[in-house]
């Protein structure tokens, strides 16, 4: 066969092509960011404060899935299951998303899912009503000391960062609470203004943004948030307990190289977007970017430390 200039263009102009071609067109339709938690929580104002940012960087719809239940993994094992196309994203809480599959047979474990972005780191607090006896740490640990079991504590669920600080607080302090389960922010806080329960878990961005009728006795941040210098830490009134959300997004394993390098990308901006940090701000909370593989890599180890912990103490006895 004779090879004309004109075919061994064309073969070259293909060859060329190829890779341009093998890209997968995306968006092809809305993405769906999946909450694990029911509107008007922590987790759903960060979602929808992403989304219209995220469409501006992406060329397509982002719109907001609220499926909760629990403690975030209805949500999770749904994004788990998703096609890996990278139409179906979920936001993830830290810890819950290691200490659910520790804890019991979950939907899903870290490997289901590759790693976009996190966004927020927002510490844990301990809050009660601003009418409460308690009006210090100390006063509810006596409390719960003099009364074993009948001292409640709400959290979001089994294995939160809000109920594993209650947890250590319990391993620390030798004392024993009753641990109630609601499904998310409004809940708890609804709880603790009807003085249903005596205090709760609540992250100290949400709960600083709507104080109304609150206090808020202590925070298990490494040192005092520049938004509530008021809040001392746990561990400056003697108790050595480090606890908070980390809020971020994630795709479905599997999801093309191509698809997560772009998700990635977009994400990076997102959270230096000015109109982001001032939304956050504004809720009371610092913005805290870490790259998805990097984020994953370290969760990959933290995940051995709530292993032993589990082994130590199991908190779905607590």
């Amino acid at each position: 066969m004779t090879l004309t200039r004109r075919t061994l263009l064309g073969a070259a102009g293909a060859t060329i092509a190829a890779p341009a071609l093998a890209q997968p067109r995306w968006p092809e339709r809305p993405i769906e960011i999946v909450v694990g938690f029911v509107p008007g929580g922590a987790t759903d104002l960060d979602a929808r404060a992403v989304a219209p940012l995220l469409e501006k960087r992406i060329g397509g719809s982002v719109v907001v899935v609220n499926r909760p239940g629990a403690g975030g993994e209805v949500a999770l094992a749904s994004v788990a299951r998703a096609r890996p196309d990278g139409h179906v994203l979920g936001t993830t809480n830290m810890p819950g998303l290691l200490t659910i599959p520790i804890e019991r047979r979950a939907q899903f474990r870290l490997e289901d899912f590759a790693g976009i972005a996190n966004m927020v780191t927002d510490p844990t607090a301990i809050t009660v009503h601003e009418d409460s006896p308690f009006k210090t740490l100390d006063d509810l640990l006596a409390a719960a000391r003099a009364r074993p079991e009948t001292i409640t504590y709400a959290s979001p669920g089994t294995g939160t960062d809000d109920h594993l600080q209650l947890v250590l607080l319990q391993a620390h302090t030798g004392t024993r609470f009753v641990h109630v389960v609601f499904q998310g922010d409004p809940q708890l806080r609804a709880a603790v203004l009807a003085r249903q329960v005596d205090s709760t878990g609540l992250n100290l961005g949400p709960v600083s943004a709507n104080r109304e009728k609150l206090r808020t006795l202590a925070m298990a941040g490494a040192e005092r948030s520049p938004f509530r210098p008021d809040v001392p830490t746990l561990k400056e009134l003697g108790h050595p307990v480090e606890m908070a959300s980390e809020r971020g997004l994630v795709a479905p394993a599997g999801t093309p190289p191509a698809i997560l390098q772009r998700l990635r990308e977009a994400m990076a901006d997102v959270i230096q977007d000015p109109e982001f940090v001032r939304v956050m701000r504004g809720r009371f909370t610092e913005p805290r970017y870490e790259e998805g593989a990097a984020w994953f890599t370290r969760l990959a180890g933290l995940q051995d430390r709530y292993r032993e912990l589990w082994q130590r103490t199991p908190w779905s006895q607590r």
